[in-house]
Parts: C-alpha cells; sequence; structure tokens
C-alpha cells in the first residue's frame, strides 16, 4: 500500500545507477509508494536484480527488492524506456579515482546526456554521487541547458554507511541544497516520505562541500588513532591501552581505535576536495596528511612485524601466512572489496615475505568474489585458517574476530606463532595461549620488540 497521498505529484522517479547508492534508495521508495524505475547498465547486475537478487550483501535489501518486483512499484532496464512519465531522476552513479586520483565524472556526464533526451518543463534532477564542488552545475547543468527548458536541479547527497543503509535511510538527516528556496522545498518534500529530518543549504557547492567534509573529518580522526599507534610502538606501550584509558569518563578524548581505513569512499573523497581546491591554489594540508598516514600503515606495520620475526631465529623463512577479514570493513557487515586494505597488506607481505604461502579467509565475501580480486589460497572455514599458520593477521573488524577462541585455534597454529590484530579484538594480558605462540595488537609491535631485548 502506498505511503504518499494521491495528490503528491513528484511520485514517479527515474534512477540512474543500482550499485550500493543507487539500489538501495530505488528499493526503499518503490517500498515506500514511489513508482521507481532503475537504469543499470551491466547486464549481469541487471539479470540478477530482476532476479530478485542484490548483487552485494546489504541486510534488509533483497527481501524488500523481492516485494517491490511483485508489487511492480520498481520496474528495471538497461536504458531510460521512450515512454517513461518519471518527473524526477535521480543520479547515484560511481566517481571513483583514476591513477592520478583524478575523479573520474564520465559516468555522471553519460547518464546526463541520456537524461537531458527525457527531461520535460519542470521536471527535477537530483544529484546524489560524490562529487567536486561546482560539479552539478558546471558539468550537469551545462547538458541539461541545451533543452532550453525550465527544470529544477540540486545535490542531495548520500550519507549511508554500507550494512545499515536501508534502516540510515529512513533515519539520518538528509542535505539538500539547491539555488532556491522553491527547489529545495520540492526536494524536502519528497524526501520527508523518506526520512523524518531534512537539512536545507542554500547553496548547490554547500551541499557538495558537506559530503567531502564529512568523510574527510572520519579519514582524519582514523589518521590521529594510527598515528597514536606509531608512537606507541616507538615508546614501547600499548596504543589500545593508551586510546582507551584517555577516553574513559572522559568526554574531551573520543579517539576511535586504529585499524586499517580504506573502503570505496575514505580512499578516494580527501583526493576529490584536493583537486577540487587546486585551481584556488590551495592545498588541504591537514586533510592529505591524514590520508598519507593511512595509507602508508600496510608498509609500517608490515616491516615491523617482519623486524619481530627476524629476532626470533626459530622462525623459518617460508611461513604460512592468513589475510583473515578481505572485506573493506567488517562492522556493519559487508562483502564489499572496493578499497580494501587486505590488498596493500598482502601485497607487503609478498615483498617482505617472498617464499611464503599466502591464504585468505573471509566469513562473508564468497569464493567467487575473493577470486575476482585476489589469486590466493581461501581458507574453508575459521578454524581451518589457523592450522599450520605462522603469522595470522586479523584485518578487519567483523565480530567474528571479536568472539575468537584464540585459547583453541591457536593451538592448531605452528610454533612459533603470531596472531597480529590490526583491531585491537583482544587485550594480550589476559588470553590463554600455548607457549610458543604471541597475540599483538596494532600499536603493540613496539612493545613486543622492547620486550625481546
Amino acid at each position: 500500500m502506498s505511503r504518499l497521498p494521491k495528490s503528491y505529484k513528484d511520485n514517479k522517479v527515474c534512477i540512474m545507477g543500482l550499485g550500493y547508492v543507487g539500489l538501495t534508495l530505488a528499493v526503499t521508495m518503490a517500498d515506500i509508494g514511489f513508482e521507481v524505475h532503475g537504469v543499470e547498465i551491466k547486464d549481469d547486475i541487471l539479470k540478477s536484480l530482476k532476479k530478485g537478487v542484490p548483487h552485494f550483501h546489504e541486510p534488509g535489501l533483497e527481501g524488500t527488492l523481492k516485494k517491490v518486483l511483485l508489487t511492480k512499484n520498481l520496474k528495471l532496464s538497461k536504458k531510460i524506456p521512450k515512454k517513461i512519465d518519471s518527473n524526477v531522476y535521480i543520479i547515484t552513479v560511481g566517481t571513483p579515482i583514476n591513477f592520478s586520483k583524478k575523479v573520474r565524472t564520465d559516468m555522471i556526464f553519460s547518464v546526463s546526456e541520456e537524461i537531458s533526451n527525457f527531461i520535460k518543463e519542470d521536471d527535477l534532477i537530483i544529484l546524489r554521487s560524490t562529487v567536486e564542488p561546482g560539479t552539478t552545475n558546471k558539468v550537469c547543468k551545462e547538458i541539461f541547458n541545451k533543452r532550453n527548458i525550465n527544470y529544477n536541479i540540486a545535490f542531495c547527497p548520500e550519507r549511508t554507511l554500507e550494512g545499515t543503509a536501508m534502516k540510515e535511510l529512513r533515519s539520518l538527516p538528509q542535505i539538500i541544497g539547491a539555488d532556491n528556496l522553491e527547489v529545495r522545498i520540492r526536494c524536502a518534500q519528497l524526501f520527508s516520505f523518506i526520512t523524518p529530518t531534512v537539512v536545507q543549504v542554500s547553496k548547490i557547492e554547500t551541499a557538495e562541500l558537506i559530503k567531502l567534509v564529512d568523510n574527510c573529518q572520519r579519514d582524519v580522526q582514523f589518521a590521529l588513532a594510527n598515528e597514536v599507534a606509531q608512537i606507541s610502538d616507538l615508546i614501547g606501550v600499548s596504543a589500545n591501552e593508551v586510546i582507551k584509558a584517555g577516553k574513559l569518563a572522559y568526554p574531551r578524548t573520543q579517539l576511535p581505535i586504529p585499524g586499517p581505513v580504506g573502503g570505496p569512499c575514505l580512499e578516494k573523497d580527501s583526493y576529490i576536495l584536493e583537486s577540487a581546491l587546486k585551481n584556488k591554489k590551495f592545498s588541504p594540508k591537514i586533510i592529505m596528511s591524514a590520508r598519507k598516514v593511512n595509507e602508508a600503515q600496510p608498509r609500517l606495520v608490515i616491516n615491523q612485524l617482519k623486524k619481530l620475526l627476524m629476532k626470533n631465529k626459530d622462525f623459518p623463512k617460508k611461513i604460512n601466512i592468513v589475510v583473515a577479514g578481505v572485506a573493506f570493513k567488517g562492522e556493519p557487515e559487508t562483502n564489499d572489496l572496493r578499497g580494501t586494505m587486505a590488498k596493500p597488506i598482502i601485497k607487503e607481505l609478498e615483498t617482505n615475505f617472498p617464499s611464503s604461502n599466502i591464504r585468505i579467509y573471509d566469513p562473508i565475501v564468497t569464493k567467487k568474489e575473493i577470486n575476482s580480486v585476489f589469486s590466493k589460497e581461501i581458507c574453508r572455514n575459521l578454524k581451518q585458517s589457523f592450522v599450520d599458520t605462522s603469522l595470522y593477521l586479523i584485518v578487519n573488524n567483523h565480530k567474528i574476530f571479536s568472539k575468537l577462541p584464540i585459547s583453541n585455534y591457536s593451538n592448531l597454529m605452528k610454533k612459533p606463532g603470531i596472531i597480529f590484530d590490526f583491531w585491537n579484538n583482544f587485550s594480550s594480558q589476559n588470553l590463554l595461549y600455548p607457549n610458543g605462540i604471541r597475540y599483538i595488537g596494532l600499536g603493540e609491535i613496539g612493545l613486543n620488540i622492547m620486550e625481546k631485548n
């Protein structure tokens, strides 16, 4: 049953791009009662979606997708159909960065060209993809202006976390940026059917910048925690203890626990902002320094682990290594491998331990998905991943690792052996494990090196 009033005119929506951002929005809007047409150019994804099977893991998505396909509130195609009667177009295509760290806008340009062939008088176009400030006006508007008709345009950024997107779409405040009040009110009314709170800002560029600043500040916070881990290693103390004790009942310290920082947003948004500011001859020094700290972590950590292993003469040159948790994050749960820090970590392992055998384990990512990115042996299950392993790396923060029965599984490892935990799930002081096995958290390598001296 539709939750939209019959008098509401913006009830027919076309969503361009059915990736993580587009599909969750399309399914949510269709479930509310909008008549949604989703456009996806990839044949394999489109075929899967028509069967009610999403191409990524997101709690609550598959059941709702099947429901809205059944009610026919969601229709799918490779291109905008000739007889489409939508009066709202939402652009949700990806904006990855290239090898030169420049944002690609070719997909935005392409879908804007396609939309321009169909827009009618007073249609509303909303850009939701992450872009450089100014892109909506400089790229999209220039294309639509060629039609010489009146249309409305706004930037309303996506803000959800993978793994909680279906819930957050219905609860998080939606930023609405448009250059005039009438368009902002129109967008606010549309999004008010989705979420209880909308936040209007006076310019499109303001909304574009908000999206980048939100992600950059998270990157900076994580970088500070990771730098604390480096400092702790140099001094010979536990970073986990420094951070947890420091913020206990102390409201002015809110540092996160250190860990790998990747994913499809944080790995690129700093570069998108930096690129946008180059023509203004300004470099965001704090933001870019933070990004470099997070990017350097795999090299620094694996180099330190190599030093630690070299101090133990019983460690053979050829060892079995397991990289556990290859999705870019574990909590909230996802199978997304874009921007995964497991990739540079494995590269550093191959450089520092060239004769060793590296295997992979992940509780969510399928064998097919892993093989699309990594050419490594895949462990059958969590227990088997410990068998005959000398160096076990916990790379993401999936809850399965926080419940790991280390006392039992560590007995399956080769001795000497090290469990290195990028996420400090345990306190090494409170663990029981066999002689010859050691648990080390990120920011504790220096402590262990000094103990051996």
